[in-house]
């Protein structure tokens, strides 16, 4: 998949919010770091198409967002539903959880991405 231009304004907020991971985002990151998910390859805070992802997997073309409440606002909704739609024009397959998703029940998590991953056995 060839890589969209990405200005080095957004490369450089990307490497700065590595350093800052919430909560909900460092409990998946130690999740899913070094393979430790069924050997997926994952990223953080990678830019996308203008956008900066929470966590991709570019070998599966897959993007998980973690949010906070704020998302469920109107404008936060749109704006995700506009980014969504743009990742999914590249081929990206976006996964929405709740910050308290991942905080609550990362099990659950872990296995809603393996599923999308087209990793798990669901005879």
């Amino acid at each position: 998949m060839p890589h969209t231009p990405l200005p080095p304004k957004h490369r450089a907020n990307a490497r700065s919010m590595r350093k800052v991971m919430t909560g909900a985002e460092l409990k998946l990151w130690n999740e899913l770091r070094a393979h430790r998910l069924m050997g997926l390859g994952v990223r953080r805070q990678f830019p996308i198409a203008g956008y900066i992802a929470d966590f991709a997997c570019p070998e599966k073309t897959m993007i998980v967002e973690l949010d906070g409440t704020q998302h469920a606002e109107t404008d936060a909704l749109t704006s995700d539903e506009a980014r969504t739609s743009r990742l999914a024009q590249d081929g990206w397959t976006v996964l929405q959880f709740w910050n308290d998703d991942v905080i609550r029940d990362i099990d659950n998590v872990c296995q809603h991405i393996v599923i999308s991953a087209g990793l798990a056995d669901t005879s």
